[in-house]
This record gives structure tokens, C-alpha cells and sequence, in this order.
């Protein structure tokens, strides 16, 4: 009997890529399901009226007729504009002083209710309440708190001896200060969360050998906390340079831009020239700067973010 081998072929593992393609396609469908209502919102509310704030720049338009192709006229026309000078110069003063006192407020605020006190979480819920309370109710409050007549604050002055107290939001000289005050103390409740958040991720190890090796508070501070605190301060100084040249709501209800023009910043300019003015390329091209404004700040801000973490 012949001795016959049969030798059966090996049959070729299937690929590998073959099961997990359904899989992939799978978790991408999932992954775009989470993902397509929120850009779907993105896109009809923000990313095509940007775009089309974008093209009106170049154009005027009224809303009632079709728009004209005008080029750079309407930034020409903002070269020559003192509202747009004032507006823009107010933006810039608003923002010298919103910033760095909401940042230092909110910095002061974390190192103290990071503490372990009785009734802590009472008093981080206090001073994180100014920021969800109704906006417009923040303006009549203070308002009424610098009133240059009635108010407690110039009452509480003059029984000081203060003769001739400050008009405050009647002032063109102070209406500007009183309204970055209204708006550290509305705001720095909010970043005061993200400063905690920081702190917290700090070691408890480095201050322990620090205090070991003698460092003091201020030491332990300047060498432990703003070193390990720098991507937090990074994070809250850009969203506090974009809230800052955004402005609008606060002054809107407070002041809407007086007395005279000492409280006009670029977005109320843009809300007048489009809204009640009916300019709308103009008001577009406005936005267009400011756009450019901030997204300057931000990049220099990267910029030399990278350059201090890599020295």
C-alpha cells in the first residue's frame, strides 16, 4: 500500500485588520455621535455667523438691501472714526485694569480659602456667587452703592472727611474704575475656582522640605506656589485677556457707554454701529479688528508662555 501524504494546505490566518475594521468604524460612529450635536450648534451659531461677519467687513449692508462689495472702505472709514479711537482706547484701559487686579484678587482669594478653616466650603460659596448672581442686578446694586449723592460709599467718605468725594459713575474721570471694581469682584470668584483647582495639585512634600531647609512664607510662596501655579495662571490670564476686550454686557446695563463717551468700548461700538445704526459691514469690520486685537494678545501670550517653560 503506497504510503500516500496527503499534506493538507495551511489555510492563512485572517488579517488582523479584518475584525477590527467594524470595530474602528464603530468607535468612530460613536466617537461622531457625541461629538456632531455640539458642532452642529457650533456651526449654525458661531462658525457661519463668523464667517459671514467676516465677508460683511468688506461690504455695506444695511439689512434691507443687498449687499455691496466696498473693499477696505469701511476700514478706512474706522481709520477716521474718534468714536472707534475712544472706543478702542477705552478697551484697552478697561482690560490694563480688569486683568491684573482679577488675577491677583482671584490668586489672594484660592491662597486663603485653601486653607483648612472651619466653614471653608461657606466661604468659597460666597465668593463664587457674585459670578452666576444676575448681571443686571450686580449694575443696580452698584449703582446704588456709587451713587455720587446717596450712595454708602461717598456717605462713608464724607463722615470720613472727605469733603469733596469722588461722582464715581457721574465722573468721566472715575466711571471707569468704578466699573473694573464691579467687575474684579463680580468675576474673581470664578478664577479663584481654577487657582484652588491649581493649589490642590501641588505636592504638600515640596513646602514640608522647604520648610525644613528653613524657607519662610514669602519664600515657600515665591519658589513652591507661583512656579507650580504657572500652566493655571497661563490658562486664567488668557481667558481673562478674550473677557476682558469682549466687554459689553456690564457696561451695557451699568453705563451704555457714559457719561459721554468714557465707558464706549469696541463691542458696545459694534452693538450701536450694527444693531441701532443698521451699519452692519461697518459694525463687521469693527468685529474684525477686535478679532485680530485679541487673537494678537493670545498668540504673544503662547509665545512667551513656551518661551519661559522651556528656560
Amino acid at each position: 500500500m503506497a504510503h500516500v501524504m496527503t499534506q493538507q494546505a495551511p489555510t492563512a490566518d485572517p488579517s488582523p485588520s479584518a475584525p477590527r475594521r467594524p470595530r474602528v468604524w464603530r468607535d468612530t460612529l460613536i466617537g461622531w455621535s457625541f461629538i456632531l450635536p455640539n458642532f452642529i450648534g457650533f456651526a449654525l451659531f458661531t462658525l457661519i455667523p463668523m464667517s459671514a461677519a467676516f465677508a460683511l467687513a468688506f461690504m455695506e449692508w444695511d439689512s434691507y438691501s443687498t449687499p455691496e462689495w466696498v473693499g477696505l472702505e469701511n476700514f478706512q472709514k474706522m481709520v477716521g472714526d474718534e468714536n472707534f479711537r475712544v472706543a478702542l482706547f477705552n478697551t484697552l484701559y478697561y482690560a490694563a485694569g480688569h486683568i491684573p487686579l482679577t488675577l491677583v484678587a482671584a490668586l489672594c482669594l484660592a491662597l486663603v480659602l485653601n486653607r483648612k478653616l472651619r466653614g471653608v466650603g461657606f466661604f468659597r460659596t460666597a465668593a463664587f456667587f457674585p459670578y452666576i448672581t444676575s448681571l443686571v442686578a450686580v449694575a443696580v446694586v452698584f449703582n446704588m452703592l456709587f451713587n455720587p449723592t446717596a450712595g454708602p460709599v461717598n456717605q462713608l467718605l464724607t463722615a470720613l472727611g472727605v469733603a469733596d468725594p469722588p461722582r464715581w459713575v457721574a465722573s468721566t474721570d472715575w466711571v471707569m474704575p468704578t466699573v473694573i471694581v464691579t467687575s474684579v469682584w463680580r468675576d474673581m470668584g470664578y478664577y479663584m475656582v481654577l487657582f484652588l483647582a491649581g493649589l490642590q495639585t501641588i505636592p504638600r512634600e515640596y513646602y514640608e522640605a522647604a520648610k525644613v531647609d528653613g524657607a519662610n512664607a514669602w519664600q515657600r510662596f515665591w519658589s513652591i506656589t507661583l512656579p507650580c501655579l504657572r500652566p493655571t495662571t497661563f490658562f486664567v490670564l488668557v481667558l481673562l485677556t478674550i473677557q476682558s476686550f469682549k466687554i459689553l454686557d456690564l457696561i451695557q446695563v451699568m453705563t451704555d457707554g457714559g457719561p459721554g463717551r468714557s465707558t464706549l468700548v469696541l463691542s458696545l461700538l459694534i452693538y450701536r454701529e450694527g444693531i441701532r445704526e443698521g451699519q452692519f459691514g461697518y459694525s463687521s469690520a469693527i468685529a474684525l479688528v477686535l478679532f485680530v486685537i485679541v487673537l494678537a494678545v493670545t498668540v504673544a501670550q503662547f509665545r512667551i508662555n513656551e518661551r519661559r517653560s522651556a528656560t
